[in-house]
């Protein structure tokens, strides 16, 4: 009953709030953040941190943006783009030199007055509209950019990993009964997290990756520490002891293990707040509160929830033949008593076995390249890699990659010169 009311108390207070969360990412104290807060400041107008897009022009073969009917198009291109919803600024590309040498390819830069995550599918099908005029026109129009990238919706990767250790559990146990109470209080657990991270949002600016992560995280450990005291459960219940004491030894064993494994992955995520990120601080924050939240549900609610199965735990119409002659008569003995006695008798050749399969499983990384996501890794076809492709056809490699340098010249009395020395720099 305390549980319930601390659901229905936090499930009140995010339903009553309506401040949302953050898809802002900033690295405090960089040379590139700096920049951006000084552009903020100086240049309001210019929406440094708002969203970009770039809309990519190739004519046929054959022929040139730079005069004729193709240049007039583009130009009336630019000029809807600059009536687009949210949009702030539009470069044009044959005053602002972002024409190719041939005059085949040009683009226009388009720069947004809000970030990335506040784009409305209006903006983007303004863009769209643009770019399927331009094609009916003859031309070849792509685009690029963070603005063109539609927000991921939750998937249902969670759902699915659910389904997956709800048939994992009822295999082990062989009882809906049992295989139901771990993923009852992880659910449970999850719910009150999430909804914890929504009530506080409203005073804290949260990412909004906190409750991403919180969710898959919770979730995982929750299953896992309610699977070790119901598992622990049934073995006290086996050896005739009472549900009570049954419930008791089950904490006072493997509820120490829940503790320590809980509490050392708390103190993991919460490091992640000393290295001063904010998303960081905030995933790490958000994670290691539902870890917490689970460790308590499996120390308080789960026991409640085993008051009321009872011995009936230990009943199953899903056991197989050998765990119900174990179970009831004593008679053989589990597979995994089976599966230890063998490793520890082939010590040497599991090892071999085992390290051999994960260097195959590490095969991949070895042709592994990091790097931030950007139009370069979109999928073939799509208009983002063709953006990408195109402007690489027409300007070169690397010309994908543009660098802005702020050049902060107040009080010195040399602006003008430090910022052509800038711009002369090599590289």
């Amino acid at each position: 009953m305390l549980w319930i009311a601390v659901l229905a108390a936090v499930g009140i207070g995010a339903a009553s709030v309506s401040a949302g969360t953050s898809d802002s990412f900033t690295i405090p104290g960089t040379q590139s953040q700096k920049a951006l807060d000084l552009l903020g400041k100086e240049f309001p107008g210019a929406s440094a941190a708002g969203a970009t897009a770039r809309v990519v022009f190739e004519a046929p073969d054959g022929r040139k943006l730079t005069s004729g009917a193709d240049k007039a198009e583009v130009e009336a291109l630019v000029a809807d783009l600059r009536k687009a919803s949210q949009v702030a600024d539009v470069a044009d590309p044959f005053t602002g030199g972002t024409v190719s040498k041939d005059g085949s390819v040009a683009y226009a830069q388009v720069t947004y007055k809000v970030a990335q995550a506040d784009v409305t599918d209006r903006a983007r099908a303004d863009l769209k509209s643009v770019a399927d005029r331009g094609d009916k026109a003859g031309l070849a129009v792509s685009m690029g950019g963070n603005a063109v990238q539609v927000k991921s919706e939750q998937s249902a990767g969670e759902l699915i990993g659910l389904a997956v250790a709800a048939v994992a559990l009822v295999i082990t146990f062989g009882s809906l009964l049992a295989a139901g109470l771990p993923l009852l209080t992880a659910i449970f657990g999850i719910v009150v997290a999430v909804t914890a991270i929504t009530l506080t949002s409203a005073f804290v600016d949260l990412s909004s990756s906190t409750s991403t992560l919180a969710l898959m995280l919770g979730l995982a450990v929750a299953i896992d520490y309610a699977l070790f005291i119901v598992s622990r459960y049934r073995g006290e219940i086996r050896e005739v002891h009472e549900p009570e004491e049954a419930a008791g030894r089950a904490l006072g064993t493997a509820g120490s293990a829940v503790v320590f494994a809980g509490l050392t992955v708390v103190i993991a995520l919460a490091g992640l707040s000393i290295i001063g990120v904010g998303l960081l601080t905030d995933i790490g924050l958000g994670a290691a509160g539902a870890v917490a939240i689970a460790v308590l549900i499996a120390l308080t609610l789960l026991p409640a929830l085993l008051g009321f199965a009872g011995p009936r735990i230990m009943k199953g119409k899903l056991k197989a033949r050998r765990m119900r002659a174990i179970e009831e008569c004593g008679e053989g003995e589990p597979a995994g008593v089976r599966w230890a006695r063998f490793v520890t008798r082939n010590p040497v050749k599991v090892l071999a076995v085992a390290v051999a399969a994960l260097f195959a499983l590490a095969i991949p990384a070895l042709s592994l390249q990091l790097a931030m996501p950007s139009d370069s890794s979109a999928a073939p076809g799509s208009t983002q890699r063709l953006a990408y492709d195109t402007i690489t056809k027409g300007f070169g490699a690397g010309y994908n990659g543009p660098l802005t340098v702020v050049v902060d010249g107040r009080g010195r009395g040399r602006g003008r010169r430090r910022a052509r020395a800038a711009g002369a720099a090599p590289g």
